[in-house]
């Protein structure tokens, strides 16, 4: 068999499937993304995931186990110091991160505020963890009467600034939050990203708006996703892809506004001859039920991603290859709002595949790296091990 034409890499954002070995040291023992909410949810429906193989990796309520998978399954794990978005994605393409990104449990330093505020020429509220629905029902109000940013961060390695778009034009929070950057790239800090939080709206209904934009550090070494750019192949990026690489290796960058417009404009770029790499990263199970702790709301997430895999399937040409996986856990049964340090699920799809197998355990995500790498015949990242081999 011929190597494939297009890659077609999935990342379902936070899609832990059990804890990782080394769980307890993040304080993640117990840790179970998948499970829990199939178990609050009294069984997932998910009949295509199912038939690909995922309860093949490790039996979930209501996924049926396969006799004959449609896809090649396993689970990997992470070996990269850390359980956050940028971590994650960073290792799937084929570096190993060890020194973690900083959080921000009680707010940012003092002395980051005052230049911030120095540099803007605006004053900052709030300034410590918090929802971004919740603080701006806070201070929304006193944003919108004294033109105030509001800072704040969460249990990722992010510094969040939010301002209603009629009161910073959308022009002015990019430049102040590229200011924040700037600031922010001291060692001292290591933040990961930046995030741009515009919103509208009156008191008691602010709606963030689809305005977000995320200034994420440089991956911290030559990514498979330079090397495809290098070589001109195509590297399309879907969702905050862009924003978690700093458009690093990227081609062409598509914005979406959650899941389920993440799926159509995968199914919709299916349509395009390419040679190379889609990479969409669908970011509501992670942002919008592991965080906030409502697992009755992602499983209801994955039951509609799983409604939309058909669309994909069928347009599958013959040498097309399709990764379905996740960037790290994040169990909403779990204690606090934090990611979890979990083994994520990989599935591997193609038209040739007669039966599924199981493949070894991945001990990295880098493994994906180095099999797109081995497929399109590019230099092979420091990290990881190809399984191209394995599933042709």
């Amino acid at each position: 068999m011929q190597n494939f034409k297009r890659v077609f890499l999935i990342v379902m954002d936070s899609v832990g499937i059990g804890e990782a070995p080394d769980a307890e040291r993040f304080d993640d023992k117990g840790a179970d993304t998948l499970g829990h909410i199939a178990e609050r949810m009294n069984g997932l429906n998910m009949p295509n995931m199912a038939k690909l193989g995922l309860s093949n990796i490790r039996e979930i309520e209501g996924i049926a186990i396969q006799d004959s998978p449609q896809a090649h399954y396993t689970k990997m794990q992470e070996a990269s110091n850390g359980k956050d978005t940028m971590t994650g994605h960073w290792e799937i393409m084929g570096l190993n991160i060890q020194q973690p990104f900083r959080t921000f449990p009680d707010g940012f330093p003092n002395e980051l505020i005052s230049e911030l505020e120095e540099r803007t020429g605006r004053k900052v509220i709030g300034n410590k963890p918090a929802s971004g629905t919740v603080i701006l029902d806070e201070l929304g109000a006193e944003h919108m009467k004294t033109g105030a940013l509001i800072v704040y961060t969460s249990a990722d390695s992010v510094l969040q600034i939010a301002a209603h778009e009629d009161i910073v034009p959308l022009d002015e929070l990019y430049q102040i939050c590229e200011i924040a950057r700037e600031l922010t790239l001291d060692e001292k800090y290591m933040v990961g990203r930046v995030i741009a939080r515009p919103f509208t709206g009156q008191p008691g209904a602010f709606q963030r708006t689809a305005n977000r934009h995320d200034y994420a550090l440089k991956p911290f070494g030559h990514t498979v996703m330079n090397e495809l750019e290098k070589t001109g192949h195509d590297v399309i990026a879907l969702g905050k892809i862009s924003d978690i690489y700093d458009g690093e290796g990227v081609t062409s960058a598509i914005r979406t506004a959650d899941n389920e417009d993440g799926m159509t404009k995968l199914i919709e770029s299916m349509s395009q001859d390419f040679s190379g790499l889609n990479f969409l990263n669908l970011v509501d199970f992670d942002a919008k039920y592991g965080h906030r702790r409502d697992p009755e709301g992602y499983g209801k997430a994955l039951e509609a991603f799983d409604a939309r895999l058909p669309e994909v399937l069928n347009r599958m040409n013959d040498d097309d290859l399709l990764i379905i996986t996740a960037d790290h856990g994040n169990d909403p049964i779990h204690h606090g709002t934090d990611h979890t340090r979990e083994y994520v699920p990989l599935v591997i799809y193609h038209n040739g595949i007669g039966k599924g197998k199981e493949l070894s355990l991945r001990e990295t995500f880098a493994d994906i790296g180095a099999t797109v790498s081995d497929n399109f015949n590019i230099k092979m990242p420091e990290h990881g091990k190809s399984f191209l081999n394995e599933i042709k």
